[in-house]
């Protein structure tokens, strides 16, 4: 894997962090009373925007792909931390508690990424932007069935491994976008 993507990764994720960071001051963790449906069902909203400005190739709203993208990497660290620590939405985190988490759960999806893209040889980068969007909004619809089935699944990946499929693609919109 280039050294190129390693630096592109770490940037997106600096400024996700950055706002999640921001956000985190303004509101403090307000969305741990969110259940994970709910999460689930922010980044459709997201992903569902996403697909109708790639469609329409028009906006009313002043908020690009780019927002709505940082967006869902943000909401997924959220739904993952919230598997995580649990439903009790009584409890909170510091500042520095939630930061060392969201660290650890993009290392986990940076190291994912790391092996797929070894395995896969950086085919993500002749991607369109809107295959990811597709892509994500897929991961969405297999979330949703899991979520409905109490979590349990036969022979497919846990609701995590979606959102850090999730979480990474779109990180490498993100990429894309801004070559």
């Amino acid at each position: 894997m280039s050294s190129q993507t390693q630096v592109q990764y770490h940037s997106v994720i600096a400024k996700c962090r950055g706002i999640f960071a921001r956000k985190n001051h303004d509101y403090g963790t307000s969305w741990r009373i969110m259940r994970l449906p709910s999460i689930t069902d922010q980044i459709f909203i997201k992903a569902q925007r996403i697909r109708t400005i790639e469609q329409n190739k028009s906006m009313r709203i002043n908020e690009g792909m780019e927002s709505e993208f940082m967006g869902i990497v943000n909401y997924c660290i959220i739904a993952l931390i919230q598997m995580e620590i649990g439903d009790d939405w009584e409890k909170n985190l510091t500042s520095d508690q939630l930061l060392q988490t969201y660290d650890r759960e993009v290392e986990i999806a940076f190291k994912l990424m790391m092996d797929k893209n070894q395995d896969y040889g950086e085919a993500w980068r002749d991607m369109r932007v809107s295959t990811f969007t597709d892509m994500i909004l897929m991961r969405i619809l297999r979330i949703r069935q899991i979520e409905d089935n109490e979590g349990k699944t036969l022979g497919s990946e846990g609701v995590d491994a979606n959102f850090r499929d999730i979480l990474n693609y779109s990180v490498f919109a993100l990429i894309r976008l801004q070559e």
